[in-house]
C-alpha cells in the first residue's frame, strides 16, 4: 500500500469520526466509505456500522459489521455493534451470540455487560409470555370494569362522559377536556385512569368500524360516490412519524391549523415509540378522533406493534405513566388501526412502501383481515404496508433495515399505472428536509418528528391538499423542533440494547 494512499485513509477516518460525534451520519458514512474505497479496515468497517446504526439501516450495519470481522476476527467492536444491530430488528438470540464473543475475551466491557442483561432479560420476558399465553375469549378492553375506577382527587379537569353498553364504550368528548388534557401534559401531569382507559376503549369502537384502507377525500363529483366527502372540509394535512414528540405534535396544530370541520388530518403511523410523550401524543389524537370522528385518521405504523413497543419505550412508558394493562388496551386498540388511506382515489398512504409482488391492487388491501391475528404477520402485504422503503435502482432489493425489502421507480410507476393514482405517499424514514419527492414524482416520504430523538437535526414537514378547479393541489410545509422539558428519548425503556 503506497503510504500516501494510507495516510488519506486515515485523515478521511478521522473526519468521518468528527462526522459521526456531530450526529452528521450521512457525512460520516461518505466519509467512510471514501477511506473504505482506498484502504479498508475492520475499523473502517465498524465505524461505518455505527453510523448506519444511528441510521436505523440495521442491514447495512450487520452487513458492515461483517466485513469487519472478516478482515479482523479479534475486533470486538464490530461483534458490539453487530449485537446492536441484531437487537434492533428482534433478532435477539443472534445479539447474545455476540455478546457474549465480546464477553469471553472482554469481560468488564460495561457496555457489553449491560447488553447482555437486556437481552436476557427480553429473552426470558419472551419465554415466559409464549409459556403462559393461552387463547383470550375476550378482548382486554371488554374486561375492563369502569364502574370499579374511581377518579383520582388530585384531579381537578372537566369530568368524562363515559358510557357502556353491552361492553361498547363510548365517550362524550368536548374541545375543553381535550384544552385541559394538554395543559394537564404540559405541565407534567396525567389523566385519571379511568379516563385513559375509557378514551383508549372509546377510540378503538371508532376503528374497529373503519375499514382497512380508509376512502376520504374533498367534495368533488368526480369520486363522490367511492368516498366519504365532507361537505365543510377544504383541506387535508398529511403528517408522517411524530414517534412520541409531543410538543412537536402541538406545534403542527399550531403552524398549520387544528383538525376541525374545514381540516382534516391523517397521521400515517408511528406515532408512538423512542420520544417520551408516546402516551400524551396517543392520548391527544385518540381524543380528537373521539371528537371529530370524520376529520382525523390514523394508519397503522411499524411502530404500532408489541414487537417494536417493547424495545423502543412505549410499553415501558405505559406502565411507568398508568399500567400493564393499559398498554395491553393500546396494543388491541393498533390492531383495529386502518392499515393505509386513499384521499381523492388519486393518492395512497402507507406508513412504509410497496409490495414484493407485482399482483397487488388496492382492492387486496380493502379486503386485509386486520383482525385474524393480534399482530401483524411476518411476511405478506400488511408486513410490507409497514415496512417496506423505496431504493433509487429499478426493481426490489434486500432491505437496509434487516426486515422487509426496497422497491425501485420502475415497481412505484407500474403500481401507480395498473392502480390509476398520481402518487404514493409513505413515511416510515427520517428526511433531512422534512420530506423527499422520489420516483419521478410519484412517491413522496414525509417524516413529521423534526430533530428526530434529539439528535438527527432535520426538519419535520406535511403535505398539505386543497382543491382548485376539482383538482388536488399538493403542497409541502417544514417546521423545525420546538423546546421540550428536559426528558431524553426513551426515558422510561428498559431496553436500550445499546442504540
Amino acid at each position: 500500500m503506497d503510504p500516501k494512499l494510507e495516510e488519506r485513509s486515515t485523515e478521511l477516518k478521522n473526519l468521518g469520526n468528527q462526522e459521526l460525534k456531530s450526529n452528521n451520519f450521512d457525512k460520516a458514512i461518505e466519509l467512510y466509505t471514501q477511506a473504505i474505497d482506498i484502504f479498508p479496515t475492520a475499523i473502517l468497517y465498524s465505524n461505518r456500522a455505527q453510523a448506519q446504526i444511528k441510521l436505523e439501516n440495521y442491514g447495512l450495519a450487520i452487513e458492515d459489521a461483517n466485513q469487519a470481522i472478516k478482515l479482523d476476527k479479534n475486533y470486538l467492536k464490530a461483534y458490539y455493534r453487530r449485537a446492536v444491530a441484531y437487537s434492533a430488528i428482534l433478532e435477539y438470540k443472534k445479539s447474545l451470540s455476540d455478546v457474549k464473543i465480546v464477553l469471553s475475551r472482554a469481560p468488564s466491557d460495561k457496555n457489553a455487560q449491560v447488553l447482555e442483561k437486556q437481552l436476557v432479560r427480553i429473552i426470558n420476558q419472551i419465554k415466559f409470555e409464549k409459556a403462559i399465553a393461552v387463547e383470550e375469549k375476550g378482548s382486554t378492553i371488554a374486561s375492563i370494569d369502569f364502574d370499579s375506577f374511581t377518579v383520582e382527587s388530585s384531579y381537578q379537569g372537566p369530568d368524562l362522559d363515559i358510557k357502556v353498553e353491552d361492553k361498547r364504550v363510548s365517550v362524550a368528548m368536548t374541545q375543553e377536556y381535550i384544552s385541559n388534557m394538554v395543559d394537564l401534559f404540559r405541565k407534567g401531569g396525567k389523566i385519571p385512569k379511568k379516563h385513559a382507559f375509557a378514551i383508549v376503549a372509546a377510540a378503538n369502537e371508532i376503528f374497529k368500524e373503519q375499514p382497512p384502507m380508509v376512502e376520504f377525500g374533498l367534495k368533488r363529483p368526480s369520486t363522490a360516490a367511492k368516498e366519504l366527502q365532507l361537505e365543510e372540509a377544504k383541506k387535508i394535512t398529511v403528517c408522517g412519524d411524530t414517534h412520541g414528540q409531543f410538543y412537536d405534535v402541538l406545534n403542527i396544530f399550531k403552524r398549520f391549523g387544528k383538525v376541525g370541520k374545514n381540516h382534516i388530518y391523517l397521521f400515517n403511523g408511528d406515532f408512538v415509540d423512542r420520544g417520551s410523550w408516546s402516551c400524551e401524543v396517543a392520548f391527544l389524537l385518540y381524543s380528537l378522533k373521539l371528537l371529530y370522528p370524520q376529520n382525523i385518521y390514523i394508519n397503522r405504523g411499524n411502530h404500532e406493534t408489541n414487537d417494536m413497543n417493547k424495545v423502543y419505550g412505549f410499553e415501558d412508558e405505559c406502565k411507568y405513566k398508568y399500567s400493564e394493562k393499559l398498554f395491553s388496551c393500546f396494543s388491541e386498540s393498533f390492531n383495529s388501526l386502518p392499515y393505509a388511506s386513499l384521499i381523492g382515489q388519486e393518492y395512497l398512504v402507507m406508513h412504509g412502501g410497496l409490495f414484493s409482488s407485482d399482483n397487488v391492487v388496492l382492492d387486496d388491501i380493502r379486503k386485509i383481515d386486520r383482525f385474524k391475528s393480534k399482530q401483524p404477520p411476518k411476511e405478506g402485504i400488511e408486513m410490507e404496508l409497514l415496512w417496506t422503503d423505496p431504493q433509487e435502482s429499478k426493481g426490489r432489493s434486500a432491505s437496509k433495515r434487516g426486515i422487509g425489502m426496497q422497491f425501485g421507480p420502475d415497481v412505484t410507476a407500474d403500481f401507480c399505472e395498473r392502480n390509476k393514482l398520481k402518487a404514493i405517499i409513505r413515511s416510515h424514514e427520517v428526511r433531512m428536509g422534512g420530506y423527499e419527492i422520489e420516483h419521478d414524482g410519484k412517491l413522496v416520504t414525509v417524516f413529521s418528528a423534526p430533530n428526530y430523538c434529539d439528535m438527527q437535526g432535520n426538519l419535520g414537514a406535511v403535505v398539505n391538499f386543497t382543491l382548485k378547479d376539482d383538482e388536488y393541489e399538493v403542497e409541502y410545509a417544514t417546521f423545525t423542533h420546538v423546546d421540550h422539558p428536559n426528558i431524553p428519548p426513551m426515558n422510561y425503556s428498559k431496553n436500550n440494547f445499546g442504540f
